[in-house]
């Protein structure tokens, strides 16, 4: 499409122009339920913390109960404990989480601090690098390329020929060809005649057959180009000049614009057309668009609100057949360069023409998913073949056959402008199922009704579903992306996972544990175990408490603390590796000294036994004179607070 058609505002081508859970529940831990007590562990952490324990996990997992909750003021000062722990790694969500929570507070500077951090430690990661220019573009093209057989229409004539649309096993089109009348004029910015629609059969491969004029009822002395129909084929939507009914508009420099118009198909005769109402003498519309349930109407336009020469815009039809107020796609679809001729497939993919995205010349055709939500996914070049160095534009694509039609001025064409017809051989967009099972980390059963959350690579939520009653989930999602799974359970604390998906179709598989946020203990149960907590560690043959020890029995204590009726009998063990009597006498010690330490804090010493058994109660095959591994021997090393009363 020739530059002078590009800039002429009175020519129809004028156009051618992207844990958060439910709530955590703390006040269940003081719930009971018969014989049950319901412990919440994060409370407990957070009151050994006020103390002046400190523990890398500790910290966060009181941060990520805050940050899930949406309470990022909180949030700031668990993970600034986190980063303040001395000789710590910490991994790269963290980073992520402290510094969004850091913007909330509005400490911007040390948010930027971390994410330069952040990005140090997680190159690969999108959320880091946020929006950087893609400087390998034609790398991305290249990839995307070769997947069209592509061949000249027979529809073609030496003058201009584009813009098609299906409609009833047809393809209607515009063209400048019609030069029969005496009265036909030519416009003097192209040399061209104003543009009519034409219509061709479809045969069953999709070729069309001989093209005739499609309809006279639509026709005027200036240009009618660009038509999109409803499925029923008894509405029109289509660009013309700003001209009706003998009377034309101009601009406040007397420039005749560019319209959207539609028409409403009586009988055999389209009548009553009418401009859309968004439309104005001041500013382009043009080349209108239907979503696949027809209740949007996307189109291009210079209107207020333009971010560059012309836009992609969208509209809400509504049911009686008005329109809503016109909303710009965004920086994710629209540059300061010229995005133009719209086309929403059955699959619900946008593609567009456009000078403003990185391309191999002139007017590239574009595609971007959109969601369900009504978000865009980013831009992707269709690729070479259906893109040249010239301008293409006016893609169309039946998404059952594969098979489509464009618009090009490119070299070796038959006349100023021509429509191609194609057969896409693979899909732009790879895909892949990306799916897993949401399970109890303990128990490994599955959660049925899960809430189950996708989010893009910067943090976007994209869909949220329920888990089966068999636990699993599903996504379709794209290759070559990086996703976020956000899993939550009601009682349980919130996980979420990140994920690369390959660049080839398939599926990939991401099952997700959740640990229960509330310990259930009943009498008889070992207490311990609510906070992983397998031996009060003590000096090489001593049994005084050491500092990591104190912190174990701080979260003990608290529960106690929490039910004044609660009764413990403290266990020490041993392995085997030392005499009986020397084993047995040494966990004595240990079980008095720990209660000792609670006695000192406050219980009650009527609440509290204790014994040594020494290696009487191993839990494995590592008795005397069998060779076991060090770790198997630490299975035996254990410290137990079983309830005996609540």
């Amino acid at each position: 499409m020739k530059k002078n058609i590009l800039l002429c505002i009175a020519a129809v081508s004028v156009f051618s122009f992207n844990i958060y859970s439910q709530k955590t529940k703390l006040a269940n831990a003081d719930k009971k339920y018969d014989n049950y007590a319901y412990i919440d562990a994060i409370k407990t952490y957070e009151k050994v913390a006020e103390k002046g324990y400190k523990s890398a996990p500790m910290f966060e997992k009181i941060g990520n109960a805050y940050y899930f909750n949406g309470e990022l003021e909180k949030a700031v000062k668990w993970y600034a404990e986190l980063f303040a722990m001395p000789d710590t790694t910490i991994e790269a969500p963290y980073y992520y989480r402290y510094a969004q929570s850091l913007r909330a507070i509005g400490d911007n500077d040390k948010a930027d601090q971390i994410l330069k951090e952040f990005e140090k430690i997680s190159a690969n990661d999108s959320r880091a690098k946020l929006f950087k220019a893609n400087t390998n573009y034609l790398d991305e093209i290249k990839a995307n390329s070769g997947r069209y057989k592509i061949e000249n229409a027979a529809i073609n004539s030496q003058y201009s020929d584009y813009g098609s649309s299906f409609y009833n096993n047809k393809i209607v089109f515009t063209s400048a060809r019609d030069t029969g009348s005496l009265g036909q004029r030519k416009h003097t910015w192209t040399d061209q005649h104003f543009t009519n629609l034409y219509s061709a059969d479809l045969g069953e491969d999709m070729s069309p057959s001989n093209p005739v004029k499609f309809n006279r009822d639509l026709k005027s002395k200036f240009n009618e180009a660009t038509p999109v129909f409803t499925k029923d084929g008894k509405t029109v939507y289509f660009t013309r000049n700003n001209y009706l009914k003998g009377k034309k508009g101009k601009n406040e420099n007397g420039i005749t614009l560019v319209k959207l118009y539609k028409a409403t198909l009586e009988g055999e005769n389209w009548t009553n057309i009418q401009p859309l109402s968004f439309t104005s003498d001041s500013f382009s519309t043009a080349h209108p668009t239907l979503s696949p349930d027809e209740k949007t109407l996307y189109f291009a336009s210079d209107m207020p609100g333009t971010l560059g020469l012309s836009d992609i815009f969208k509209v809400q039809i509504n049911e009686d057949g008005s329109f809503g107020t016109p909303v710009n796609l965004g920086p994710t679809i629209n540059t300061e360069g010229r995005e133009t001729f719209p086309f929403v497939s059955q699959e619900n993919e946008l593609y567009f023409a456009s000078d403003g995205h990185p391309g191999v010349g002139g007017l590239d055709i574009f595609m971007s998913k959109i969601n369900d939500d009504g978000s865009l996914n980013r831009v992707q070049n269709i690729g070479m073949d259906a893109n040249s160095p010239k301008d293409d534009f006016a893609y169309i694509i039946d998404t059952k056959s594969r098979k489509g039609f464009l618009s090009s001025n490119r070299d070796g064409g038959q006349g100023y402008d021509d429509i191609y017809q194609f057969l896409e051989t693979r899909k732009l967009i790879c895909e892949q199922e990306l799916y897993g099972e949401i399970t109890d980390s303990e128990s490994k059963i599955p959660l049925p009704n899960a809430k189950v959350t996708l989010f893009d690579k910067r943090m976007k939520v994209l869909k949220t579903v329920n888990a089966d009653d068999k636990g699993t989930y599903s996504f379709m999602v794209e290759c070559s992306n990086m996703y976020t799974v956000r899993a939550e359970k009601e009682d349980y604390n919130t996980n979420e996972k990140q994920v690369s998906i390959p660049y080839e179709n398939g599926k990939t598989y991401l099952p997700i544990a959740l640990e229960k946020d509330q310990c259930k203990v009943t009498i008889g149960d070992d207490l311990g175990k609510c906070f992983g907590i397998r031996n009060i560690y003590f000096d090489l043959d001593k049994s005084n408490i050491r500092t990591e020890a104190a912190l174990d029995l701080e979260k003990i204590l608290d529960v106690l603390n929490q039910y004044p009726n609660m009764k413990l009998d403290i266990r020490s063990h041993t392995d085997s590796r030392a005499s009986f009597k020397y084993n047995e006498a040494l966990s004595d010690r240990r079980a008095k000294s720990t209660i000792a330490w609670l006695i000192k804090n406050g219980v009650s010493p009527d609440r509290l036994t204790g014994k040594g058994y020494g290696e009487t109660q191993l839990v494995n095959r590592c008795s005397d004179g069998v060779k076991c591994t060090e770790e198997e021997h630490q299975m035996n090393r254990r410290s137990e607070f079983i309830i005996t009363a609540l």
